[in-house]
């Protein structure tokens, strides 16, 4: 009787062992796949850290990486894995695709049409090319300069590059298109320049003058394409045929929605240039398209210091016609406005002489009073409001107003100014351009190359 109870109790025994064991077992296979699914984790970030440091450390070879499934039922050592789907990718501008654009360089005649903005990386175009063997015989430089620090509509001399000893020739002052003289011992153009998508900056209306002396010359024109941090719509009134200037050159809406490289097909397609059409190779941009943010890495002019000042720069532009400051002469040009009145708000600053950047700005050493605006949302567009609520505060209108010939010319259009004095909302307004949009957004489809 005694042996049958240790009997039964040795079996209970083994049997709580086991099932003691079994738990063990089943907890520590629970915990291991944590630390697997956790080392998984840890080591897929790593290996997309160092996918992103690649893009930038090498040529964009691509680098191949294991995913995890939505259960990180996955693995990049011993397990089932798939290939990273919708990885976020840079945006790599033409000048960093070498590849695509060396070859038609080489053992040729060729001048840059660069500034500051044209970086391959953290390199100027300008050396890379001259590390490459390219026979640079000279760079054109537009308005600000080579380096970027002159101010606007300041004009300034021919000189040398100091880095290079290559010949720079000014294509803003005297002259903006380049003459016959300057395209007899070249064979080709190349221009990388950082536009910021809106019809009065003057960088595409040096391209349309430099695509136009190609044109007369017989000479060649590569367009190294590089983002527009206003690609993301288009808006504002269209330009009118009489009020072209260099302010205005093309009959596109004051935020026209284009890369430099797709502007350039339009005013090709479109027969915009005096003279025909130029030979013209538009080197495309990788992982771009109109919807993404884009930052710029170099500011694109001396006042348009920021995204938000970028953003801001359609809408502010117009008060350059009036009375009443945007900031030039301080630290956050376009991202503010005032008037030296204390009825125009509670946000105070005083603008100041700062070489290279602004000199002699509006209202220098006076207090001016308004809104900052440095806070706005970061895909603002382009609005009339704020120039219609700073109109409306002057009890004088004519102390407004300033440069009546210079606005219109930024507007594209004589209605604009007399609609706004007549009183007109800005979504009445909307409405007298509603058709010419609806015949650019026609005309702009033909171009996206993105």
């Amino acid at each position: 009787m005694k042996k049958h109870i240790w009997i039964k109790l040795l079996v209970s025994v083994i049997f709580l062992v086991t099932l003691i064991l079994m738990t063990l077992t089943f907890i520590s296979n629970k915990y291991s796949k944590k630390i697997q699914d956790s080392f998984i984790e840890n080591e897929i970030s790593r290996q997309l850290l160092k996918y992103d440091t690649a893009l930038i450390k090498t040529e964009r070879n691509l680098l191949t990486i294991a995913s995890f499934n939505s259960s990180l039922d996955c693995t990049l050592i011993g397990y089932k894995a798939d290939i990273v789907k919708n990885i976020s990718k840079k945006i790599i501008p033409a000048a960093e695709l070498p590849e695509k654009y060396l070859h038609l360089l080489a053992n040729k005649r060729v001048a840059l049409v660069a500034n500051q903005t044209s970086q391959v990386g953290n390199e100027h175009l300008l050396d890379f090319l001259v590390s490459k063997n390219i026979n640079i015989k000279k760079v054109f430089a537009l308005e600000h300069g080579f380096r970027g620090n002159i101010d606007r509509g300041k004009h300034f001399n021919n000189t040398i590059d100091k880095k290079t000893s290559i010949p720079i020739v000014a294509l803003y002052g005297k002259f903006k298109k380049p003459k016959r003289e300057h395209l007899t011992d070249i064979d080709i153009i190349v221009f990388d320049i950082q536009d910021v998508g809106v019809r009065f900056f003057t960088y595409i209306s040096s391209m349309h003058y430099v695509m136009e002396a190609c044109s007369e010359n017989n000479k060649k024109i590569i367009i190294l394409d590089r983002p527009n941090p206003l690609g993301d719509y288009f808006d504002g009134p269209v330009l009118k045929s009489k009020y072209k200037s260099f302010v205005g050159m093309h009959e596109i809406p004051v935020v026209h929605g284009l890369t430099v490289g797709e502007l350039a097909n339009m005013i090709n397609g479109e027969s915009w240039l005096k003279t025909g059409t130029a030979d013209l190779t538009v080197i495309k941009m990788q992982n771009y398209n109109h919807s993404l943010h884009y930052s710029l890495p170099v500011k694109p002019s001396p006042n348009l210091p920021n995204d938000i000042s970028i953003r801001l720069y359609p809408s502010l532009c117009f008060f350059e016609a009036t009375s009443v400051s945007i900031g030039r002469g301080t630290d956050f040009p376009f991202q503010v406005i005032a008037y030296p009145d204390s009825r125009f708000g509670d946000f105070s600053f005083i603008p100041k002489d700062m070489p290279n950047m602004q000199t002699n700005p509006l209202h220098e050493n006076k207090k001016c009073y308004g809104i900052d605006l440095r806070n706005s949302p970061r895909d603002i567009k382009f609005t009339l409001k704020y120039f219609i609520n700073f109109y409306n505060k002057f009890k004088n209108k004519d102390e407004f107003i300033t440069r009546s010939r210079w606005f219109n010319l930024l507007a594209g259009n004589s209605k604009l100014l007399k609609q706004i004095k007549s009183g007109m909302s800005e979504h009445k307004i909307r409405k007298t351009w509603k058709k010419d949009l609806e015949n650019y957004e026609i005309i702009r489809k033909k171009y996206l190359l993105y």
